[in-house]
């Protein structure tokens, strides 16, 4: 018999409904296995996150916005991916109200090394 391995089905509209309206970060963690940490983010208006100690891989859900990437800003909408090593600094902008990214941290503190 094959062991039994975890699975995730997560619907964007449950998701959103589990955050917390009052929250500043507007975020929350929905799946986790092994290093895999997956969580919704929706700020409001302004994104103060600082640089993260692992990788991350963001998927935009809905809205549109610009990613600032320590070096380039890009305009993001709905299906946009975007990596970001760990320790990079990074922050989305000029936000519509209705903005939301999966995000999807992995590997060790420090990032993978290639």
């Amino acid at each position: 018999m094959a062991p039994s391995h975890p699975t995730a089905h997560v619907d964007l509209a449950e998701a959103l409904a589990r955050l917390p309206d009052d929250a500043p970060e507007r975020s929350i963690e929905l799946f986790r296995h092994g290093t895999l940490q997956v969580k919704l983010y929706a700020p409001r208006g302004h994104d103060p996150q600082q640089p993260h100690a692992r990788d991350e891989v963001y998927v935009v859900a809905r809205g549109r916005g610009v990613f600032w990437d320590g070096d380039h800003r890009r305009s993001v909408t709905p299906g946009t991916l975007l990596f970001v090593a760990a320790g990079r600094p990074h922050r989305f902008e000029e936000l519509s109200a209705d903005f939301a990214v999966w995000v999807l941290f992995y590997g060790p503190d420090g990032g993978e090394d290639s």
